[in-house]
């Protein structure tokens, strides 16, 4: 397959995890079960919301393309970025799986919490490789960092 052929391909994918993400996300929301009300639940989904802040910050104002295309401005490590590769989504992560335990009885808090884990998934994984492609130092980084749990996942 032609590179330009591939990098389209990894963006169209990017882009489709993102909206599956989003539209589950919504979903969650409509039905009312996307916040938790119990104590510790709140606690995880605070702390979820203070580490995509932190990253934002971090990351500065390139933090959001659609298409999950590599920015200008070199390889951030540091930061979240030192112990987790994808903190954003680690963070969007957390908070969707609080609320799936804090809902454990609802079907939709649970698919919702699955569905967002797939969409974030497929977008980590071709962000990934277009990041390998055109950002030096990624794969020594990817090596040392993990994705979404630091020292484990």
């Amino acid at each position: 397959m032609p590179e330009g052929s591939r990098d389209s391909l990894e963006t169209t994918l990017s882009i489709l995890g993102f909206v599956v993400a989003v539209l589950a996300i919504a979903l969650m929301a409509a039905r009312g079960v996307v916040f938790c009300t119990a104590p510790a639940g709140i606690a995880v989904q605070v702390l979820a919301a203070a580490l995509m802040g932190w990253a934002r910050i971090t990351f500065g104002r390139r933090s959001f393309h659609a298409a999950a295309n590599p920015t200008t401005g070199g390889l951030v490590s540091h930061g979240p970025y030192r112990y987790w590769r994808h903190p954003i989504y680690a963070a969007i992560l957390y908070f969707v799986w609080a609320a799936a335990i804090c809902h454990r009885t609802k079907t939709m808090a649970w698919a919702g919490a699955v569905v967002i884990t797939l969409g974030l998934a497929l977008r980590m994984a071709m962000e990934e490789r277009l990041l390998r492609q055109e950002m030096p130092g990624y794969a020594e980084y990817a090596a040392r960092t993990k994705r979404v749990i630091p020292f484990l996942i």
